[in-house]
């Protein structure tokens, strides 16, 4: 496995209590000058599952599968864990890593996709993180965006098979999919893709978005109505973001006659506490207040495609090996320059 000496699992991290879910709020938003009151009314999301987050927890699993998948490739790396925004912190991870030798890390972000926050703030927390451990630091390659990667999409089509399964019989047929990602602002999603990028008007990460719930239904089959819709909006209200929410095109969808819909996250990973709450709780209040059939597909999570891909990318890596790809959209950098600006 060389030039890497350690492989390391960067995310998001949460709460697992009740006291905690403030002072994680507050990491997340340092900066930001969120007012406390909005703080307290995105908690109360937390505090309906006890303040723990769930994210912490399908990171160990990860973790626990990734290891055991790596002894039976032979892949011989000892495995890191640092989170973004909570215990046990990227810092605190990165400072271990240097303690015990580590020179060269392979990094993979839990995040499939381009844009600021799901790709540079990556690699501007790793990189304040190694300013903090001076001019001998280890090196960090973090690894590149997965969204069309075949691990990716074999899991989303597996569970998207299986929510369709979910809904009464009579309604599976022309049961509407719906292909549900965190919004961001439509400043930042223009700017994904990084200068010259070819992606389209609203830039690399919509256009990812739309690849990969296209190459889902096409293999799900059946001719189901599909399309990308956004969850998760928290800016000020006069401010742009990408478009349409799930509950409204819910409301819409019920006036045009729809029945059924089957809900596929795959904006992200893993079932965290955004896909728990907006759309277990949210969304399906929504679907059920209209009279609508809903059911929601399971993200990759630890699918055994998924884990084995971590292995695959890791090769990649490390042997220079052949990218696999569903997509020919380009790299998101491939003007030049960073890859998503924040704006």
């Amino acid at each position: 496995m060389r030039p890497y000496d350690a492989f390391l699992l960067i995310s998001f991290g949460g709460p697992e209590g009740e006291d905690e879910v403030i002072p994680f709020l507050e990491n997340v938003t340092r900066g930001r000058n969120i007012p406390r009151e909005r703080l307290a009314e995105v908690g109360e999301h937390y505090f309906l599952f006890k303040g723990v987050s769930p994210i912490n927890q399908q990171c160990r699993d990860l973790l626990a599968a990734i290891t055991t998948d790596f002894t039976e490739q032979g892949i011989d790396l000892p495995i890191y864990w640092g989170n973004r925004f909570w215990a046990p912190m990227l810092t605190d991870t990165l400072a271990q890593m240097k303690k015990d030798g580590v020179r060269r890390i392979l990094a993979l972000p839990t995040s499939a996709y381009c844009n600021w926050s799901s790709r540079t703030a990556y690699h501007e927390d790793i990189e304040r993180a190694l300013a903090d451990l001076g001019p001998d630091a280890p090196e960090v390659d973090l690894i590149r965006p997965f969204y069309d990667h075949p691990g990716f999409i074999e899991p989303l089509v597996d569970h998207t098979r299986a929510a369709l399964e979910g809904l009464p019989a009579d309604k599976r047929a022309g049961a509407h999919l719906l292909f549900s990602a965190h919004s961001i602002p439509m400043t930042m999603a223009e700017a994904s893709g990084g200068p010259g990028q070819t992606f389209g008007p609203e830039g690399a990460y919509s256009a990812q978005l739309a690849a990969v719930a296209r190459l889902v239904a096409e293999r799900i089959g059946g001719d189901h109505p599909y399309e990308v819709v956004y969850q998760s909006r928290s800016g000020p209200p006069g401010q742009p973001w990408l478009e349409p929410d799930i509950n409204d095109r819910l409301r819409e969808l019920a006036d045009e006659g729809v029945s059924a819909v089957a809900v596929v996250p795959h904006g992200f990973v893993s079932d965290h506490m955004e896909v728990k709450f907006d759309l277990d709780i949210e969304a399906r209040e929504t679907a059920e207040e209209l009279g609508m059939d809903y059911a929601r597909a399971l993200s990759p999570g630890t699918h055994p495609a998924f884990v084995s891909m971590v292995s695959g990318l890791v090769r990649e890596y490390a042997e220079q090996g052949e990218e696999q790809r569903l997509t020919s959209l380009p790299r998101c950098n491939e003007g030049g320059g960073q890859c998503c600006e924040q704006h």
